[in-house]
């Protein structure tokens, strides 16, 4: 299982990499793991304004599906469209080319609640 140490974490499986205010969104190496082959990617919508901890979209597997929540709140500025056509990036490079989405934070004390790898890794363990 990979958790990167660069990474800040959700107790809900989504990882946060934080640049210039800008916070990439996708879902764990674990969580993916644990839902198998990704079907769906139900992505929000740009523009769209989001709290931390609601559910922003779905990620569907072959038996299941799980949401997607918001780690921080801010304002959606982009979406990872190629995940309509291949949602199995969230399978096979969940850190870097299947990432979800972005999120202009709004406040950036939420990611202080945040888990780092260690705590994430206890966590999952």
């Amino acid at each position: 299982m990979d958790i990167p140490k660069t990474l800040k974490y959700t107790e809900s499986h989504e990882w946060v990499r934080l640049e210039d205010g800008i916070a990439t969104v996708g879902i764990t190496d674990y969580a993916q793991s644990e839902l198998g082959d990704i079907v769906f990617v139900e992505l929000p919508e740009d523009g769209e304004s989001v709290k931390k901890g609601e559910a922003v979209g779905s990620i569907e597997a072959v038996k299941t599906v799980s949401d997607l929540n918001a780690p921080v709140s801010g304002e959606i500025v982009e979406v990872n469209v190629i995940l309509e056509d291949e949602p199995t990036l969230v399978n096979t490079d969940c850190y870097n080319s299947g990432w979800i989405l972005r999120i202009k934070v709004s406040d950036a004390s939420e990611l202080d609640a945040l888990l780092d790898a260690g705590a994430y890794q206890d966590h999952v363990a």
